[in-house]
């Protein structure tokens, strides 16, 4: 293996490790009630490495659809939001609000 391999090698795993940690971040939010569905997506979106019209083909919903979505606008039906939590392994549910 080339010095050159080795380096990318290493890249690519500290880039693993970076998105684990992140996608573990967005589980502990969320369990915490912390995170709106809009910040949820977005940040999801990002720790997949895609732009929002890659990650809305990528799950089959219109990118303008993603794109509300991610501005706190849209107004999505429940089977966009499974289709868009899907790759996460994430499920819409109900939570009581806090008073």
């Amino acid at each position: 293996m080339s010095g050159a391999e080795a380096k990318a090698l290493a890249r690519a795993e500290r880039n693993k490790e970076r998105r684990r940690a992140l996608r573990d971040e967005l589980y502990e939010a969320i369990a915490r009630g912390e995170i709106s569905i809009p910040d949820a997506v977005r940040k999801m979106r990002k720790i997949a490495g895609r732009t929002q019209a890659e990650y809305a083909r990528l799950v089959g919903v219109s990118p303008r659809i993603l794109i509300e979505l991610e501005r706190g606008i849209g107004n999505p039906t429940v089977k966009t939001l499974t289709k868009i939590l899907a790759p996460f392994d994430l499920e819409l549910g109900l939570r009581r609000r806090r008073r």
